[in-house]
């Protein structure tokens, strides 16, 4: 019998809230999960996320505007009156370590809200793919929630969780089972180092262009973001595990 289960779900309403019960990794690729991570690693002390604006500007006011770094999007652009946009560029030590970053984004957030009820919650990016890889191949069931975008299904997401899939299963060999999601992904990311092998190109090279062919990718170029896709298909730039405390709804290392 598998000592390991693998659960992949393109989007959060595949799956109810009261079945993720277990180890969560929430992925929204472009970009929040990937600025997320960069967020942590350049020495925030935690990433607060929030699901609307509104809710974002008034706790910052609470806590003192000063001592908070507001970021986060709308469509894709940084929000009037914040601070930082949603490009993992941004997020660097001089403008985040040391400080609190409250965090809005159109899908991300939504997805890291829908995980709440799970025992533990992780964020998942191709930036950390082999600290998280490690940090879930000893459970006995991992859940891998894509967030996607306004509802849909996004490639960019799918892509990241075949990558997890695909080193999970070098981690666990044959004691494991994945649900039929799982293997799809697995299989879209494995077509990707293919073409890689094929064309004679450094994995990350492809992987970023590969990017610019999703519906998240697409929406990045049409505002002028190319460096993003670059940024978030560095694969294993960070070892960083960021985790959801939900009791104090913040995500800290």
């Amino acid at each position: 019998m598998p000592q390991h289960h693998l659960n992949v779900h393109n989007l959060p309403r595949d799956v109810a809230e009261r079945e993720l019960a277990g180890s969560v990794v929430v992925i929204d690729l472009l970009r929040a999960s990937s600025t997320i991570c960069q967020a942590l690693a350049s020495g925030a002390d935690e990433v607060v996320p929030f699901l609307e604006v509104e809710e974002a500007l008034a706790a910052s006011d609470e806590a003192g505007r000063s001592e908070i770094v507001l970021g986060g999007e709308r469509k894709g652009s940084r929000i009037s009156g914040f601070d930082l946009g949603n490009s993992p560029c941004e997020y660097m030590p001089e403008a985040v370590a040391g400080r609190r970053v409250f965090f809005t984004t159109t899908n991300g957030t939504r997805a890291l809200h829908h995980a709440r009820l799970a025992r533990r919650i992780l964020v998942g990016a191709f930036v950390n793919l082999s600290a998280i890889a490690a940090s879930v191949q000893d459970e006995p069931r991992v859940d891998i929630l894509c967030a996607g975008t306004g509802g849909g299904e996004t490639r960019e997401d799918i892509l990241a969780a075949g990558a997890m899939a695909s080193r999970l299963a070098e981690l666990w060999r044959e004691s494991c089972d994945f649900n039929a999601a799982a293997n799809a992904a697995r299989r879209e990311w494995e077509q990707v180092v293919a073409r890689a092998a094929s064309a004679g190109r450094p994995l990350i090279e492809q992987l970023a262009v590969e990017l610019q062919d999703t519906q998240g990718g697409r929406n990045l170029l049409g505002i002028g973001l190319d460096r993003d896709l670059v940024d978030c298909a560095k694969i294993d730039n960070l070892s960083v595990v960021p985790k959801l405390d939900v009791p104090h709804w913040r995500i800290t290392l």
